[in-house]
């Protein structure tokens, strides 16, 4: 490199710290360092695949649900949830990689998903706590990214998180439903918390202290708090919610901090996270079995509207 190119150089990385420091956004066009790039494509990929793998539990159940009302409403989030992929995967297509290549990362296992689409939904109460607990969750984890240092994930972000939200509200109304309901149906909807408690607050990573990328992401603004920071903030968001269910949540430990003002409440399995996010879940080969027959089936889809666009540019190309 000559003295001139280094210096170009140089000043390209200067312009984006100061950006970052000043707490503007990078757009597509700007300069960014190589890491910068590449943990944005993993996380939002990340992202995207965990909305399309999320449907599969939801979907399960659309045809099972107990009235029309309750399937149009599951069936408007599943939905809901195609679309966010959709945005997710556009937002990481503006940093230079093709979707189709982010497709193939996922079905072959090289980018993974969100740990806790992993876990099957067993009962129709899963439904409901699905919405409740691990979309709370995720509106903990997302609301912070519409503040990212990257523009077109920040904006995605504030419709997803919307959404998001709405998708909360629902599924705590359909457990309310259930608490007001039979004896059966309350202990459904305690059997369902039960199982959905530990892998919800995993659902935030790892430790601060086992987070490998938690530092770097924050001092690029692409993080706004950190793992512990964020579970901290759902627990004590979700513990008067379940009071007002009347569900009692599955940790002993779990108890009001007058000093910290913040609940005290115990440690996940990390020896289960490790073994769900390395493949060994409960669900981890269905998921992707799905998803790669789903792409599979889709190939003649995609070859047709190729085919179609190739001949609408020969069009256009011939009238010109």
């Amino acid at each position: 490199m000559s003295v001139t190119e280094q210096s170009q150089a140089w000043e390209l990385a200067a312009d984006f710290e100061r950006t970052i420091a000043a707490d503007q956004r990078i757009e597509p066009r700007d300069w960014m360092p190589a890491a910068y790039r590449a943990t944005l494509i993993r996380q939002i990929a990340q992202h995207a695949h965990s909305e399309i793998i999320g449907m599969q539990p939801e979907g399960n159940w659309l045809l099972r649900a107990p009235s029309l009302r309750r399937k149009t409403i599951l069936l408007a989030k599943v939905q809901d949830e195609a679309g966010h992929g959709l945005y997710l995967y556009a937002a990481a297509e503006t940093l230079g990689i093709d979707r189709t290549e982010l497709t193939e990362r996922l079905i072959t296992g090289r980018q993974k998903y969100s740990s806790i689409f992993n876990y099957p939904a067993l009962s129709y109460a899963d439904i409901g706590v699905i919405g409740w607990l691990v979309d709370g969750a995720a509106i903990c984890n997302q609301v912070p990214l519409c503040r990212c240092s990257y523009g077109p994930y920040a904006r995605a972000m504030v419709r997803i998180c919307k959404e998001e939200s709405f998708h909360q509200r629902q599924g705590f109304e359909l457990l309310l439903t259930m608490a007001n309901g039979t004896d059966e149906q309350r202990a459904m909807l305690q059997e369902s918390v039960d199982r959905w408690w530990w892998p919800s607050l995993m659902m935030f990573g790892p430790p601060d202290v086992d987070s490998p990328n938690t530092r770097q992401s924050m001092a690029w603004g692409i993080k706004r708090h950190t793992n512990d920071e964020l579970r901290q903030r759902f627990v004590d968001m979700t513990v008067p919610q379940a009071a007002a269910l009347g569900v009692t949540l599955p940790d002993p430990a779990l108890r009001w901090n007058e000093e910290r003002q913040a609940h005290d409440f115990g440690e996940p399995d990390w020896r289960e996270f490790a073994a769900v996010i390395s493949g060994a879940g409960p669900c981890n080969a269905q998921r992707l079995a799905h998803r790669r027959r789903a792409h599979e089936n889709g190939a003649w889809v995609r070859e047709a509207a190729t085919a179609y666009a190739a001949k609408q540019r020969a069009r256009l190309a011939g009238q010109g």
